[in-house]
C-alpha cells in the first residue's frame, strides 16, 4: 500500500484512482466471460446431444455400448463396432505419427542446417492447413490403390497366419489400416509443430552439460533433450490423439464403412464420427436419428475418457528437476 512516507512502493488495485479501478474491473470481467464461454459452449453441445439421444437411451440403455449389431430395418443398434474402430484407427495413427513427428522435430531443432529449418518448418505448417476432405480424396484415389496392390497383398501373402493381416482383402483397399495411415498423415504436422516448440524450449545448458561430459550427439539428444522434454512430447501426442479420435471425412472415404468387428486390420470397419457423417442425412425415423445422436454422445465420452487417461499418464511421468527434495 502506498504511504506518504514511501511513495515509491507499487500501488495496489485499491490505491489506484477510480477510473483505473473501473478499467481493471472491466478487463477482469471481459476475460472471465471469455473463459466462461468455453464451458457454456460445451454445456450447450452436451444438452443438444443428450436431448436428441434420450429416446435411444431409454430404449436401449447400457446395452447400446456392448451390442455389436447395426440393422436399421429391425431397429437393432449397437455402438461397440464403432468404438473399437475409433480406438484402433487412433492407435494406429499415433504409432505411426508420433515417432515420425518427434524424429522430424529433433532434426529441425538440433540437426538440420540453418538454411533448411525455416523452409521445412513452413512446409510442415502448410500441411496442417490442408482440409481433411482433400486428404480423403488423395487417400481414395492415390494411396488406397497403391496400398492394396503392394503392401497389403504382400502382408496377406506372407503373414496371413497373423490375425492382424489375415482374411481376404477388399478390392478397393478400404480398411481400418488405411484409415489409420490417413489419420497419421493428417496429425503428423500438428504433432511435429508442437514437438518442435517443446524441444526448442529445452535450455541450451542441458546440451552443453552433456557435451562437456563427453556425450555424443545421439547421447545428448537422448539424455539431455528427450528426457527433459518427455512430458511435453506426451502432451503433443495427446493433441494428436484428440484430432485422430474426431476425424470424420477422410476416414469415411477410406475405412470401408462396415459395422462389424474384425481381428484383421485389412478388413473394412467404421468409426463413431464416420457413421454419423455417413448416415445422419439419410436417417429414416426418429429412432435411427436418436441413435446417431447417441453415437455423437458416445464419441464425446470416449474422447474425454481417453484424454483424461492420457493426462494422468503425463502427470505420472517425472521430468528432471520435478522431484521435491
Amino acid at each position: 500500500m502506498i504511504t506518504a512516507s514511501n511513495p515509491s512502493l507499487p500501488a495496489t488495485a485499491a490505491d489506484l484512482p477510480e477510473p483505473k479501478r473501473w478499467g481493471d474491473r472491466l478487463f477482469k470481467t471481459i476475460t472471465f466471460l471469455s473463459a466462461a464461454m468455453v464451458g457454456v459452449g460445451f454445456l450447450l453441445v452436451a444438452y443438444v446431444l443428450i436431448q436428441g439421444a434420450w429416446p435411444a437411451i431409454k430404449l436401449y440403455g447400457w446395452s447400446f455400448l456392448s451390442n455389436t449389431h447395426w440393422n436399421p430395418v429391425t431397429d437393432n443398434y449397437g455402438a461397440l463396432p464403432f468404438i473399437v474402430g475409433t480406438l484402433v484407427t487412433s492407435l494406429i495413427a499415433l504409432l505411426i505419427a508420433v515417432p515420425l513427428s518427434v524424429g522430424t522435430a529433433i532434426f529441425l531443432t538440433d540437426l538440420a542446417p540453418l538454411w533448411m529449418r525455416q523452409p521445412l518448418t513452413s512446409v510442415i505448417e502448410m500441411l496442417a492447413a490442408v482440409p481433411s476432405v482433400i486428404w480423403g480424396l488423395w487417400g481414395l484415389f492415390v494411396l488406397m490403390p497403391w496400398l492394396h496392390d503392394v503392401p497389403y497383398t504382400w502382408l496377406n501373402k506372407h503373414f496371413s497366419f497373423i490375425p492382424l493381416f489375415a482374411g481376404p482383402i477388399e478390392g478397393s483397399g478400404a480398411c481400418i489400416l488405411t484409415a489409420g495411415i490417413i489419420v497419421a498423415i493428417m496429425i503428423l504436422p500438428i504433432v511435429t509443430s508442437v514437438s518442435r516448440e517443446i524441444l526448442r524450449s529445452v535450455p541450451d545448458l542441458q546440451r552443453e552439460a552433456a557435451y562437456g561430459l563427453g556425450a555424443t550427439r545421439w547421447e545428448v539428444t537422448r539424455i539431455a533433450v528427450l528426457s527433459y522434454a518427455r512430458r511435453g512430447l506426451m502432451g503433443a501426442a495427446v493433441l494428436g490423439l484428440g484430432r485422430a479420435l474426431g476425424e470424420t471425412m477422410a476416414v469415411t472415404m477410406v475405412v470401408g464403412n462396415s459395422p462389424k468387428i474384425h481381428a484383421s486390420l485389412l478388413q473394412p470397419g467404421w468409426t463413431l464420427a464416420s457413421v454419423i457423417a455417413n448416415q445422419f442425412g439419410e436417417a429414416s425415423g426418429e429412432i435411427q436419428r436418436s441413435v446417431l445422436y447417441e453415437i455423437g454422445l458416445v464419441l464425446v465420452g470416449v474422447t474425454i475418457l481417453v484424454n483424461i487417461g492420457a493426462l494422468i499418464l503425463i502427470k505420472s511421468i517425472e521430468t528432471p528437476g520435478s522431484r521435491r527434495t
